[in-house]
């Protein structure tokens, strides 16, 4: 087998001029225009409006290669294209030989009859996105969130069409790899790898290799399996006679995966090679995981269970929804994700879900989900529409299915397939007022097409007809006490977010409040007299149809009018983290009823205010250092009621504490007033209430309950093992002094250290650098009237080594009353 890669430089012009402009493959048509100064940055000021005018046209993209006699020997020359964004009409020396439109799917076509020795011509012309789902949808039209009309007629990433946290810029082009392929045998289809861990400390494999045909005569499959060390660990050779073959290997004393948290990430290399004559002609390497994943839905009091079980233990599921990570798909790498990923397991994610309305990730994805140990909740792309499910787009979805899943299965990290995102639950509550014929539809294409495909490709992976879901068919999408939860009513219903107290669902896998970045990313995008929260420009980098009326709502709930623009962001910012912490503290001392909380959302794809806990440069949130918080292994956390307090220890470690929780009550020169000590006991894998605290008789009045805090802490062999403290009041009626915040730095082999201090109570701590990017051990933390605060930045993780020096000039601090004072 040869291959020749058709990546790299191309020409291509927009249809309708004669300009030829260069051109980068894998690439696409944005990035082509920004990179020869044709387009202006889309995600600059309003410009994603006038980047959206030019996916009106139609756009040719122009590849000439040279091939040779041995090349064109072969009996077969394939061009394989594993991505084209989405209208693709292709041509080889002046043929067309094919029109595509799925930008989900690969797409192989022989050739041979029609390629040249020397000099061949590929083009490819993609066709405007915009004018096609116009023209469906004037036709027939369906429903779909975001007024993002007929989106649903084309397989292309829905979010390219806009959402409440992204822009409208269809982008197109040839995004992933393109080659041809020349052979005169079979190729590997598959290799699928099915584990049977029936027998403690052994597990069987069966591995099943599949070839593209039956081959003419017999072929030589050889099989190596090695040791997370690089240990070979077992050899096999086999003949293949027919198209697929079985082999069956035994590991003794496997090495078992884990999730983030619960054990160690060991990974096996499976290498399939494939031989005629001694000739090696085909191989596929896999990595595996030995692990055992289903999700355990058991009838109980409360309903019916929804838990993740992960060799056998129940585990509570942690972490965020992740959204593509560039509007221009192009400039992502794995070294892009790989941070996103890394910063996940530095908050304690053990799982991560893949939103429906993006696109299926890139194989390097999986890998690092792998590595990191998040577990994988793996939506299939289709979100908030309706579907018209003809013949067609049947064939073209099982095609785009079984391909994608197929790639994916063998994955340590994947936990769950899941059909949709909230379309089940629009049928039933959100009043879309389509057809029975489309509502017959969905019942066809989600939960018999789909869930079939499963069975037939990967039936050892737990799979979940839709999110939310109940028991699928209609019935109660959405219920808290069966299945998984999203729930918008705080934030979209305005509740107020200490209502998240009064749900207990069996697995909340949305859930969210918005907040803006940080100010050096807003300057990314503004102007400096764009600075203004309503002005047209911030009000651009908002896509949220209700515009900044929920964040306003909510800040007014809980927090002082913020007296300038940086302090609005950094307030926001403030009001997303506890809303959120609300939710997860609570959930989490519900383990057992409730066991999984996923965040809305991860990432961002642009620069925007948005529920995300990382923006698009990466940078850390309050809510995510929240997040390395309320999702710790060990927590504790506090549940007041007035002036009543109950103190939790919730463990999530495979080994059971015994530890000490002490708790203070203090006023705000963090004078005590009472205090008390607990020993407590908390067995692993579950929640346990420590202590119940009477406060009236300190806080007996509103004054009081507005001039103290509770400040407590669990410790465990001599080492602090959590900490919180709580108000009693909103903390806009906190009666802070301004708080005089002090700092020294010293600088490590390894690390930096800050020691900080403050006057008085101070509430929600902010560092930050005025130019560099650094992550905290901590930040956006309350700190007790003089007593020192120890902070470090790891050197390993900066972007940029910076001296004691640029440290020490370009941090900034301010507490929450330097937000109003």
């Amino acid at each position: 087998m040869k291959t020749l890669d058709l990546g790299g430089s191309w020409r291509m012009r927009r249809l309708d001029e004669a300009e030829w402009i260069p051109s980068v493959v894998p690439g696409s048509v944005y990035n082509d225009l920004l990179n020869a100064g044709k387009m202006e940055d889309p995600f600059y000021r309003e410009n994603d409006r006038k980047a959206l005018l030019l996916s009106q046209y139609d756009y040719e993209y122009e590849k000439r290669f040279c091939i040779d006699e041995d090349f064109l020997n072969e009996d077969r020359i394939l061009l394989r294209c594993e991505g084209l964004d989405t209208l693709a009409e292709i041509r080889i020396n002046g043929h067309e030989i094919a029109r595509t439109d799925n930008m989900h799917r690969t797409y192989e076509f022989d050739l041979k009859h029609l390629l040249s020795e020397g000099d061949n011509v590929l083009v490819i012309i993609f066709r405007s996105p915009l004018k096609y789902i116009q023209e469906k949808h004037d036709d027939n039209p369906l429903w779909s969130v975001n007024g993002s009309l007929g989106f649903a007629y084309l397989r292309k990433a829905h979010y390219m069409f806009g959402w409440d946290w992204g822009p409208v810029l269809p982008d197109a082009g040839i995004w992933r790899p393109i080659q041809l392929i020349a052979l005169s045998h079979p190729r590997i289809d598959e290799v699928y790898v099915v584990q049977d861990h029936l027998e403690e400390d052994r597990v069987n494999l069966n591995i099943r290799v599949g070839l593209e045909r039956k081959p003419d005569r017999p072929i030589t499959a050889v099989l190596e399996l090695f040791y997370p060390n690089g240990g070979i660990l077992s050899a096999h050779q086999f003949q293949l006679v027919e198209a697929s073959g079985n082999i069956h290997i035994t590991i003794n004393e496997p090495q078992l995966w884990w999730p983030n948290g619960y054990g160690d990430q060991p990974l096996y290399q499976l290498e399939v090679r494939i031989a005629e004559d001694s000739l090696s002609i085909d191989k596929k390497s896999l990595r595996i995981g030995l692990r055992t994943i289903t999700v355990n839905q058991q009838e109980d009091p409360w309903g019916r269970s929804f838990a993740f079980c992960v060799n056998g233990l129940e585990i509570f599921a942690m972490g965020g929804n992740y959204v593509p990570e560039d509007n221009l798909i192009s400039r992502g790498s794995r070294e892009k994700t790989e941070r996103i990923i890394r910063d996940c397991v530095r908050a304690n994610y053990n799982s991560i879900r893949v939103w429906g309305g993006g696109y299926y990730p890139e194989d390097y994805f999986y890998d690092l989900c792998d590595e990191y140990g998040l577990l994988v909740w793996q939506d299939h792309l289709f979100a908030c529409a309706v579907y018209d499910f003809t013949e067609d787009f049947r064939v073209n979805v099982i095609e785009e299915v079984t391909q994608n899943m197929k790639r994916i299965r063998h994955h340590a990290s994947l936990g769950l397939w899941c059909g949709n995102n909230e379309i089940e639950w629009a049928w039933v509550d959100w009043d879309i007022g389509q057809s029975p014929k489309l509502k017959s539809d969905y019942i066809k294409q989600f939960e018999y097409v789909l869930p079939e495909i499963a069975k037939k490709v990967d039936p050892q992976t737990f799979y979940w007809l839709a999110s939310p879901s109940s028991f699928g068919g209609f019935d109660q999408p959405n219920s808290q006490d069966y299945g998984d939860m999203h729930d918008w009513s705080i934030w979209h219903g305005r509740k107020p977010f200490t209502d998240f107290r009064s749900r207990f669902p069996r697995f909340m896998s949305e859930f969210g409040l918005q907040a803006f970045p940080s100010y050096k990313t807003v300057k990314t995008f503004t102007l400096p007299e764009d600075r203004n929260v309503f002005s047209a420009v911030m009000e651009n980098h908002q896509k949220h149809e209700d515009g900044l009326s929920p964040m306003l709502h909510y800040l007014a709930q809980y927090f002082k009018m913020p007296k300038d623009f940086q302090s609005f962001l950094y307030v926001s910012q403030l009001m997303q983290a506890e809303g959120v912490r609300y939710g997860v503290e609570h959930w989490r001392r519900n383990r057992g009823r409730c066991m999984g909380a996923i965040y809305w959302q991860l990432n961002d794809a642009w620069p925007v205010a948005s529920w995300s806990s990382l923006d698009y440069f990466g940078r850390w949130k309050a809510l995510h250092y929240a997040a390395k918080r309320f999702y710790a292994p060990l927590l504790i956390s506090a549940h007041e009621d007035g002036n009543k307090v109950s103190l939790h220890i919730t463990n999530e470690m495979r080994k059971d504490v015994a530890g000490t929780i002490t708790w203070r009550l203090c006023d705000l020169t963090s004078a005590v007033v009472c205090s008390g000590e607990t020993e407590v006991i908390v067995t692993s894998l579950s929640t346990a209430l420590c202590e119940n605290i009477d406060l009236s008789p300190w806080l007996d009045n509103e004054d009081e309950v507005r001039s103290h805090y509770l400040e407590y802490s669990l410790t465990v062999d001599g080492e602090s093992a959590g900490c919180g403290i709580t108000v009693f009041a909103p903390p806009k009626h906190v009666q802070l002094d301004p708080a005089q915040l002090s700092v020294s730095i010293t600088e490590h082999e390894q690390f930096f250290e800050f020691q900080i201090s403050s006057s008085t109570f101070a509430m929600f701590v902010e560092l930050d650098l005025e130019i560099d990017d650094v992550v905290f051990s901590d930040n956006y933390f309350h700190l007790a009237a003089n007593q020192p605060k120890k902070i470090t930045v790891s050197k390993e993780g900066m972007l940029r080594s910076l001296t004691i020096q640029e440290m020490k000039e370009q941090l900034v601090l301010r507490s929450l009353s330097d937000s109003y004072i």
